[in-house]
């Protein structure tokens, strides 16, 4: 399956084919022997195992494993955790369906990161890549031990299948990134392949790009006719540690260590993949699944439920020790949850109108009354990092900001107002100044109140809002909001649906307002344009929000361009100021630590590393107490 983007373009000029051709031939044969004559000087290549974006790398090309792992960690056991509704494919890469949970776990990618480091990334299925300054293009030398789960060898054929599926069948927010920055990738031998840039096209993260797709078995997709744009119960095979072993459609998923996985003594590998099996058992919903925890249908539970975390661990497993349930030390960023205005809605093109229902959601209460003071509020896209803007525009940001106001993209306050935060509102569910500031924009909006206490338009339009969900644990969330937008004159409502049908509707945009979450990095480059880019945002999965506005996409393109941490922290702090000042979200809330609670039977490192808890990854079951959990008739 050959891309177009792929294929060598032909050139003709007035006809003169062979002249051009011959011009060119003789222009690089002069380049060589000027080279050779040391007047031009050639781009020197970087060899190396792993790149880092603005720092040095911490590991060594020689290093025996990860230092947050424990390398004698013994294998074996399971760990099962649960996840909600359904599923109908075992296809994670398609829009068609709803994927199975952890169905990338199959896939591997040429680079890799850790979890203790911003910014870089080593090779995993290479041993090498090779760079010019220029970063034109990249060279991944792979390794030639690697083998697909069926003990096929993985080649540098199967990369550029990879890559060329993704890019004709990929999502279609990622296949206009990709084809915008990639001009085409080439198999120079068995273990060599080589990705050409495009010119003019930022160099910053191109090659953590390219190297970070998990790579598929060209064999397999060809001897089955599958294809990546579409929903089918057969699993892909691939490279990684685990393989499927069984499912109960809707029911439970369970993955098993494949005995002949190729990287089990490879120093990334050391450590980690412990478990001989993980299992995944599904609920249609958290007041289930917390009933099934309880009941020992799985043995893992990270609580997202402020409630449940405060009220309801106090059942016998817990007190008698069978169960373990604690905090444990977070360093990532906030995960950017948040009500999201459709702004394909016209209601909604009206910033007072996003302005008038932001008024309305009181996190002070709800953190107070419904989740017993154990969240801290969201503002910003990069909440709990140092790219977060904060207070007025420094110089720096400034700078970057004022053309935007220039060509009149932005509002002249953009350059001396604070950056906006979530409303702050009283004790009190309603807020009475909230409510009066929220009419005050809604009149202004011509949106009015009549007889019957509801809003509406000139045309005679009722202002409704439909927040749309899945999960009965956010009535209690929702509920409140939306008594406070009925009271407003709004006709307000809150609809749950099951998941087939919510992953239908928000991938259609067929919603009001949804709760989504916007997973930001300490590093953000091209990713951010199928955040938050105008290309292509009535599809995005991601942009949920449908955003289109010039001056984020140009401030996007400043992020891609920085060349320097401080250049990308100001461009970051910019863009997310601006972002806000949108107000296309309602952010919520986040926690800056994991609430767990497990079977004791797991143990993990001890400081665990800051940007990951993996339980998954490089915890591990200690044999010693399950035996004595079994002989005390705990299992």
């Amino acid at each position: 399956m050959r891309s177009k983007q792929a294929h060598a373009i032909a050139v003709v000029l007035n006809g003169q084919r062979y002249s051009f051709f011959s011009r060119l031939i003789a222009a690089s044969v002069l380049t060589v022997a000027l080279v050779w004559a040391g007047l031009v000087k050639a781009e020197e290549t970087t060899v190396t195992h792993g790149i880092s974006t603005f720092g040095t790398l911490k590991y060594a090309q020689d290093f025996a494993h990860l230092d947050y792992v424990n390398p004698d960690a013994p294998k074996g056991g399971e760990i099962s955790i649960w996840a909600q509704g359904t599923f109908d494919s075992m296809n994670p890469y398609s829009t068609k369906g709803r994927a199975g949970a952890l169905t990338t776990v199959f896939f591997e990618s040429l680079l890799t990161g850790t979890a203790d480091e911003i910014g870089s990334s080593y090779c995993f299925l290479c041993t090498t890549m090779e760079f010019p300054e220029s970063k034109d293009w990249v060279i991944f030398n792979i390794r030639d031990d690697v083998t697909f789960s069926d003990g096929s060898p993985l080649t540098a054929k199967d990369v550029k299948f990879t890559y060329e599926m993704f890019l004709e069948q990929g999502l279609p927010s990622y296949r206009r990134v990709l084809g915008q920055q990639v001009q085409g990738a080439e198999v120079l031998d068995p273990r060599r392949i080589k990705f050409i840039f495009k010119p003019d096209v930022p160099r910053r993260d191109l090659i953590e790009a390219v190297g970070g797709l998990p790579v598929f078995s060209q064999a397999w997709f060809e001897q089955t006719g599958a294809q990546l744009d579409e929903s089918r119960m057969e699993a892909a095979i691939g490279s990684g540690p685990y393989v499927l072993d069984s499912f109960d459609a809707n029911a439970r998923i369970v993955y098993r260590l494949n005995p002949d996985y190729w990287g089990r003594n490879h120093p990334f590998s050391i450590g980690t993949s412990n478990f001989e099996k993980i299992r995944i058992e599904y609920f249609g919903d958290s007041v289930a699944a917390f009933e099934g925890f309880k009941a020992g249908a799985y043995t893992f539970r990270l609580e997202n439920f402020s409630k449940t975390w405060a009220t309801q661990y106090d059942f016998p497993a817990i007190e008698d020790g069978t169960y373990f349930k604690g905090e444990l030390p977070s360093g990532n960023m906030a995960t950017g949850q948040s009500f999201v205005f459709n702004l394909l809605r016209p209601k909604f093109q009206d910033i007072r109108v996003r302005k008038a229902i932001a008024l309305m959601f009181n996190f002070e209460w709800s953190n107070e009354s419904l989740f017993f003071g154990l969240y801290a509020r969201i503002n910003s896209f990069w909440e709990n990092s140092d790219l977060a803007a904060e207070g007025v525009p420094t110089p720096a940001e400034v700078t970057l900001l004022r053309p935007l106001v220039d060509d009149g993209l932005l509002p002249e306050s953009i350059l001396t107002e604070t950056a906006v935060d979530g409303p702050v509102s009283s004790a009190r569910q309603l807020d009475r100044r909230n409510l009066r500031a929220a009419s005050a924009l809604l009149d202004e909006a011509s949106w009015l109140v009549g007889d019957d206490g509801k809003r509406r338009n000139d045309a005679g339009e009722v202002l409704s809002v439909e927040f749309l969900g899945v999960s009965p644990s956010f009535d209690r969330i929702v509920n409140p909001y939306v008594a406070n937008l009925v009271t407003l004159g709004i006709d307000a409502k809150w609809t749950r649906v099951d998941s087939a049908q919510y992953t239908a509707r928000t991938r259609a945009k067929d919603f009001d307002m949804t709760n989504d979450s916007f997973s930001m990095n300490h590093e953000p480059g091209a990713g951010l344009k199928q955040y938050f880019g105008s290309d292509g945002a009535e599809t995005s999965v991601f942009n949920s929000a449908s955003l289109q506005d010039p001056a984020v996409d140009r401030l996007i393109e400043i992020v891609t361009r920085a060349e320097t941490k401080e250049d990308l922290h100001i461009a970051v702090k910019a863009l997310d100021r601006v972002l806000r000042s949108q107000v296309f979200w309602v952010p919520q809330f986040y926690k800056d630590v994991h609430t767990v609670s497990y079977l004791d039977i797991y143990e993990h490192p001890d400081p665990l590393p800051p940007f990951a808890l993996g339980y998954l990854d490089f915890w591990w079951l200690n044999p010693e107490k399950e035996a004595k959990l079994k002989a005390a008739g705990k299992l």
